[in-house]
């Protein structure tokens, strides 16, 4: 059966200056039908330019996960098993190396829920996403597991402790994809010119639309505008499993007043599920933009999805600002909308 493709508007924008853990002034590709969100991100990254750190990304921890399912006759066998389990890590962790020359087993957690028993294993997949890395690997230590523990019987390879594709907590506290954090300090004058704001109503608005509107509505460790925009964007154009935006987009937008009248602002995602290698990075308009942002360099494995994950948070920051910026302005966000697509009729 051959493939299908359904054209998706894409464009360059930028360029966006970085610091910190990747340093690069990197135009980006952003895929998406809705078109307002070009400007809007070329704003932020037309501040970037501006100030001379530009946002500066921190990449603080990196792995994926998969949770396998077990069951036992009792808890109390299911207690005794995950105890035992834990006690054999180095075992666990030799057994991945053997199988795969990427993977690494880092980390295990465990939880009992009466006679079911999840291991949860993190893994460091290289420069891969690593949903299937993980599956294999957890596939090798389940048949462990079960050769050690008779008394344990195979529930599932994926027992939704990992969790993928689904808001929860789990990520957030026990680490799931490339956790990043992008911040910028942006002058008092250039917040008013740039983005005809201030520092202090931009703070005020986070903390109550952001903070407060996203806790009355229930959302889940997450308290941002619209990550999941840029997000989609940035991932369709770059080869990415896009329902991955569902864990993605929970992540948390900060600001506050520095000095006489400054903006600091900043995006932290705590869970990225991105990659540089793996399904889908092999096509060709795929391979071409992974290339242009340099994520195609040779580097030690892991480097190139760091960059990327990098490019990908300061994008979301630059979105985010910029939004804010407009919806502290009574009518400049529709304004604005209807004046952009006023002007793609008049191009028919």
């Amino acid at each position: 059966m051959s493939a299908e493709f359904t054209p998706i508007p894409l464009r360059w924008v930028g360029p966006l200056r970085l610091t910190g853990d990747v340093e690069a002034e990197q135009e980006v590709p952003l895929a998406t039908y809705e078109s307002p969100l070009w400007p809007s991100v070329g704003r932020g990254a037309r501040i970037s330019r501006l100030v001379d750190d530009g946002i500066r990304v921190t990449v603080v921890d990196e792995r994926m996960t998969r949770s396998s399912l077990f069951v036992a006759d009792t808890a109390a066998a299911a207690v005794a098993a995950s105890r035992a389990i834990i006690a054999r890590f180095d075992e666990l962790s030799a057994a991945v190396s053997e199988r795969s020359r990427h993977a690494k087993l880092i980390d295990l957690d465990t939880e009992v829920v009466g006679n079911l028993l999840y291991l949860r294993f993190a893994l460091t997949t290289g420069d891969a996403s690593g949903h299937n890395m993980v599956t294999f690997a957890a596939e090798t230590l389940m048949e462990r597991v079960l050769s050690w523990h008779p008394e344990l019987s195979y529930g599932s390879i994926s027992g939704n402790y990992c969790t993928d594709k689904k808001a929860t907590a789990v990520n957030g506290i026990l680490g799931r994809g490339r956790n990043v954090i992008a911040e910028i300090l942006i002058p008092a004058d250039l917040v008013e010119r740039q983005l005809r704001s201030s520092a202090q109503r931009i703070v005020d608005l986070n903390v109550q639309k952001n903070l407060v509107g996203s806790t009355i509505a229930g959302a889940l460790r997450s308290a941002n505008a619209h990550y999941a925009n840029m997000l989609l964007a940035f991932y369709l154009a770059t080869g990415q499993d896009a329902a991955n935006i569902v864990e993605g987009s929970q992540g948390f937008t900060w600001a506050e007043v520095r000095g006489e009248g400054d903006l600091y602002f900043s995006c932290t995602l705590p869970h990225l599920i991105v990659g540089t290698v793996g399904n889908g990075k092999d096509l060709p308009a795929v391979d071409d933009a992974l290339a242009r942002l340099g994520c195609r360099d040779e580097r030690p494995s892991g480097e190139n999805a760091r960059r990327l994950a990098g490019l990908i948070a300061a994008t979301v920051l630059c979105g985010e600002l910029s939004l804010l910026a407009a919806q502290t302005n009574p009518g400049e966000l529709m304004q604005s909308h209807l004046l952009l697509e006023r002007r793609k009729d008049s191009t028919k």
